[in-house]
């Protein structure tokens, strides 16, 4: 069975009475490089166990199927069930778990399938969970690696460097847990439908909070539980792009300082005082976490 030809994805679809689900952001590979590459990228084999979001109609979970010892994938839309019970016959270690990747317990869930296995992710996620799914998978802090295919814009945030212009909260997230790499990108066209946007596969490595970071809780100090795990102060130094820093520190974060004292805290870093935040890299931000909680006593 070659899940992506065109005219068998048809006959399948046809068989079980699927029909596409806009707000599932479901689009099937039709190009079977795609997969193959993808699973080759993950660093799938001998001893490792692949947790997998949203499999579809089962191409990559194939693929991730004969390197790896076992295969999980988790899968929300319930009508895709039949479907990969035939598509994944063939394949007794890829197991399916019905399920919203964004409620369940990743790391139980880990525990439970993969005993004494490696665990990675992987994953050609829909486009509307992107940034959560992300997070979710990022925050479970039991991969070895996190292989996804993504839109390219968002994979390039992810991996944006200070000063650019598609550097924001969310690289600074990625980038304190991770190291992320940008491996090739996927153009509309091997895609069924064709989506509007190209996509990107990136790879991100789990790593050690940088020696700088001494408080992390200071330094992720959340305003609120938000989807995209932004910081309050990474998030305020993000969140009016055209104004300074200290002014965004300060219209955003409130609290017990003054303008005044978290424009010393900014100049104690070494930073000027206009500096925008998108200028600022994690080692910067974490120098300013330094300062502002000395400036709070």
């Amino acid at each position: 069975m070659d899940l992506c030809s065109i005219n068998e994805i048809k006959a399948l679809l046809a068989r079980h009475g699927f029909r596409f689900s806009k707000s599932m952001g479901q689009n099937f590979l039709i190009q079977s490089w795609v997969p193959q590459d993808i699973a080759a990228a993950s660093g799938a084999g001998e001893g490792t166990g692949v947790l997998e979001v949203g499999p579809g109609i089962g191409p990559l979970t194939r693929e991730l199927a004969k390197r790896a010892d076992k295969v999980v994938s988790v899968e929300l839309d319930r009508s895709l069930l039949p479907i990969l019970e035939e598509t994944l016959a063939d394949f007794p270690n890829a197991e399916v778990c019905p399920g919203d990747i964004l409620k369940i317990n990743i790391p139980a869930l880990v525990s439970e399938k993969f005993s004494r296995l490696t665990p990675l992710a992987c994953a050609n996620l829909p486009y509307n969970i992107t940034t959560p799914a992300i997070t979710a998978l990022i925050e479970a802090g039991c991969f070895k690696t996190i292989t996804v295919m993504i839109q390219r814009e968002v994979a390039r945030r992810i991996c944006a460097a200070p000063g650019t212009a598609d550097y924001g909260a969310f690289s600074v997230f990625c980038q304190y847990h991770t190291r992320p790499e940008l491996l090739f990108d996927v153009p509309p066209e091997c895609f069924l439908p064709a989506p509007k946007v190209t996509s990107s596969v990136l790879r991100m490595v789990p790593c050690p909070p940088p020696e700088e970071v001494d408080d992390e809780a200071h330094f992720f100090r959340l305003r609120q539980i938000i989807r995209t795990a932004a910081t309050r102060m990474v998030r305020a130094a993000f969140a009016q792009r055209r104004k300074t820093l200290v002014n965004s520190l300060s219209a955003s974060l409130g609290g017990p300082l003054s303008k005044e004292e978290i424009s010393s805290a900014v100049s104690s870093c070494g930073l000027p005082e206009n500096i925008r935040g998108e200028r600022l890299s994690i080692s910067d931000f974490a120098a300013l976490s330094r300062a502002l909680r000395r400036a709070e006593g």
